[in-house]
C-alpha cells in the first residue's frame, strides 16, 4: 500500500466518521461496535 492510498483511506474513515456523529450522534459507530462484539463472541464459540 503506497502512501498516497494510506493518506486517502484514513481521509474516508475520518469522513465517515465525522459524518456519523454529525448524522446520528454516533449511533452508527455504537451499531458496528455491538454486531463487531457479537461477531467476536461467535467465533469464540467455534473455537
Amino acid at each position: 500500500m503506497t502512501d498516497r492510498i494510506a493518506l486517502w483511506l484514513f481521509l474516508l474513515i475520518v469522513l465517515a466518521l465525522f459524518l456519523d456523529y454529525y448524522i446520528q450522534g454516533w449511533d452508527g459507530l455504537i451499531f458496528l461496535g455491538a454486531k463487531l462484539g457479537d461477531l467476536i463472541e461467535w467465533m469464540a464459540f467455534w473455537r
